[in-house]
């Protein structure tokens, strides 16, 4: 089924970009442009008179800016559309979700990244009947990091390893790295088919594993320094990472 979408951005390029993203995804993900708003009272105008399913709405705006107005929407109840923010900055991300927002996409917005929004407001809101995908879409699709002043969302996809240290967890990505305080225990049960676990502080993703090789482990490895041990290869980083005797036999299955 067809989801209406309606746009909201006080920038005439950026509706126009959203707009053709929309129709590259068509084939895969049925969408139909029913307006757009360049301010939030136009927008509140518009939404009445087309009954979108989704608004993609900016929120630095002229006037009301996009967080008032889907606070206001949330207000109207029932039949009311899905907000999915698109900002150019990631400052907003915990704000946007307290106004119930379904989804925050940063710009410049990926064609992939805008089709994965809109299906999961579609099994959220009940366009799908498969039980088990709703339930899997309602996972996180991003861990959320607190550095400074600032919130950053680091897409699940981006993730190669994390790692247990201390009081956080080292989050890795192929640029860099990151401290969350989520759990590892949490992480594996919610995302045990993404990540494996390789040892007892370490989960790895299993799209990353290249395969596995001997090698010396150091002091934070299984065994003591120096000892020899089977080690994972990963794709985009040339770290090695240590497999625990206990992990082998599952990690061993993951690359015959």
């Amino acid at each position: 089924m067809s989801q209406r979408i309606f746009i909201v951005d006080d920038e005439e390029h950026a509706r126009a970009r959203l707009a053709m993203l929309l129709s590259d995804i068509g084939e895969d993900c049925p969408n139909e442009l029913v307006g757009e708003a360049a301010d939030a009272a136009g927008a509140l105008q518009g939404i009445v008179d087309t009954h979108p399913d989704i608004v993609l709405m900016d929120i630095q705006m002229p006037g009301m800016n996009g967080l008032d107005l889907a606070s206001r929407l949330s207000l109207e109840g029932e039949g009311m559309p899905a907000v999915v923010f698109v900002s150019a900055h990631d400052d907003y991300a915990l704000d946007a979700f307290e106004v119930h927002a379904l989804d925050y996409l940063v710009k410049p917005v990926r064609a992939a990244r805008l089709q994965q929004a809109l299906r999961r407001v579609a099994l959220l809101r009940g366009r799908s009947s498969g039980g088990s995908d709703v339930e899997q879409t309602r996972r996180r699709e991003h861990f959320t990091v607190h550095e400074r002043d600032r919130l950053l969302l680091v897409p699940v996809a981006d993730v190669i390893y994390l790692k247990a240290e201390l009081k956080y967890v080292t989050l890795r990505t192929r640029t860099r790295d990151y401290l969350i305080e989520d759990s590892l225990a949490s992480i594996e049960e919610e995302l045990d088919d993404v990540f494996v676990r390789v040892h007892r502080n370490t989960l790895v993703a299993r799209k990353s594993i290249m395969g596995v090789e001997r090698g010396t482990v150091g002091a934070d490895g299984d065994g003591e320094r120096g000892q020899e041990a089977w080690q994972v290869i990963l794709r985009d980083v040339a770290e090695r990472l240590p497999i625990s005797r206990r992990q082998w036999p599952v990690v061993k299955a993951l690359v015959r």
